[in-house]
């Protein structure tokens, strides 16, 4: 097995996946450092794990309703069952533009009471916040039934500055 490649900067921390339910558990444990304001990019080839990875994110903020792909409805509010924010999950794979044809969608009004996690949002969502939280899957592709995921998690801005990410490896 090939050793993931090296971070590429301090702010990154590799994690390896070895399971769905690892990436659950990973989405749980990143969940505890969100708040509201939060935008969390994922990115990651079909099948990478980016929704399992949400699906752990809603059940550690404790939010209303299944985690499920967006893919055809866009965006879906998961609302808070208690006093933490509400996540928007956006699938942005079928929105060609930036995020001028994402306005329709008013995230930049949901951010600052929101956690908002967009799949496939490397080039359309940047604009939003200077900081943000980008991961990025990678998987083994072709004909596999190898469930190992290489997740590397990089903090952008001051937001993420003083936060340590390597909690997430534990």
């Amino acid at each position: 097995m090939e050793a993931p490649a090296a971070p590429r900067n301090p702010a990154d921390i590799e994690i390896t996946v070895n399971s769905p339910e690892q990436m659950r558990e990973l989405g749980r444990r990143l969940a505890k450092l969100l708040r509201s304001g939060d935008l969390v990019m994922l990115t990651g080839e079909l099948g990478a794990g980016k929704t399992t990875l949400t699906r752990g994110l809603g059940e550690g903020l404790g939010v209303r309703g299944a985690v499920t792909s967006p893919t055809f409805v866009i965006a879906r509010v998961h609302p808070s069952l208690g006093e933490g924010p509400p996540l928007v999950h956006v699938d942005a794979y079928r929105l060609g533009g930036g995020l001028d044809e994402m306005e329709d969608l008013d995230l930049d009004v949901s951010l600052p009471e929101s956690v908002i996690v967009v799949e496939w949002g490397e080039g359309k969502v940047e604009e939003l916040t200077d900081d943000r939280l980008a991961v990025v899957i990678h998987r083994a592709v072709g004909d596999t039934t190898d469930e190992v995921r290489h997740v590397t998690v990089t903090g952008l801005g001051g937001r993420w500055a003083a936060v340590d990410l390597s909690v997430l490896s534990a």
